[in-house]
């Protein structure tokens, strides 16, 4: 029971990563509080906390709004007084259409002999393109650390896990670049944050994530041709997409007191990049 008597807040728990973020917390012991703007799938995951014995508290949040974030801190603090564990997981993702497209594109380029040649996607953005991915992704991110930390630094104790990606810290999401760009300002804040706290004993890092078997990317495997999951496996060394509880469990170790990482970006992706 790593984490007994500690209170975490997961945001993006609804599904996927988050959910089993939240859930693998609850199993060492932490009581929750959840968000998402998906209402019936986060009343399922709280069930499922407090049936494993633990105190869970599900709001609706959109962590893009900061009033919305404001709110959901003060709730917290009046259900179970402060905060010492906070997973910064909500983010929107390259999922729509367009999306796949431009992502089988890229994955066509890199995996198969084809002329050099410019893939044309970043001059065929939009604005809608580009600013999309800022709201929930970046600025969710620093309303929720800036609420969590006026628990943290009175208390001097806190731990901050935000969820880069590996689009931030490579070109491994070309088809994608705003979501890359914002993935960076991700793991970038990682780093600014973690030196401004560490004095008041409040831990930040990140964990930069490859491939994640969750809904978004199990409806591009649904889309996608036999020749498309191929390219896609090919870039892999490891020939799979990670496992959302591969993942959760490196959230854990972080969210613990048994190591010695401040505004570390760390990456498990299978060796898509290394």
């Amino acid at each position: 029971m790593k984490l007994q008597d500690k209170v975490a807040l997961v945001t993006g728990a609804a599904q996927g990563l988050g959910k089993a973020i939240a859930l693998a917390m609850a199993k060492e012991g932490a009581d929750l509080v959840i968000c998402d703007i998906q209402n019936d799938e986060l009343a399922r995951v709280a069930k499922e906390i407090e049936t494993m014995g633990r105190q869970c508290l599900p709001m609706r949040c959109d962590v893009s709004a900061s009033p919305e974030v404001a709110q959901m801190f003060t709730r917290a603090g009046e259900r179970f007084g402060t905060v010492h564990i906070l997973v910064n997981n909500a983010a929107r993702v390259p999922n729509s259409p367009t999306d796949e497209a431009r992502r089988n594109r890229h994955y066509a380029y890199v995996t198969t002999p084809v002329p050099r040649q410019s893939l044309g996607i970043t001059s065929g953005l939009s604005d809608e393109d580009w600013l999309k991915w800022w709201d929930v992704n970046v600025h969710g991110t620093f309303y929720c650390t800036r609420e969590a930390l006026k628990f943290m630094e009175p208390q001097q104790y806190g731990k901050i896990i935000n969820i880069a990606s590996v689009a931030g810290i490579s070109a491994a999401s070309t088809h994608s670049p705003g979501y890359s760009a914002g993935k960076a300002a991700v793991a970038s804040l990682t780093k600014t944050v973690a030196l401004d706290v560490a004095g008041a004993n409040v831990y930040v890092n990140a964990i930069a994530c490859g491939g994640i078997l969750t809904p978004p990317f199990e409806q591009y495997l649904a889309h996608a041709t036999e020749e498309q999951k191929a390219n896609l496996y090919q870039m892999i060394p490891l020939g799979r997409l990670g496992r959302p509880e591969e993942y959760a469990s490196l959230a854990v170790y972080l969210a613990g007191d048994d190591h010695y990482l401040v505004g570390q970006v760390i990456s498990p992706n299978g060796g898509f990049v290394i």
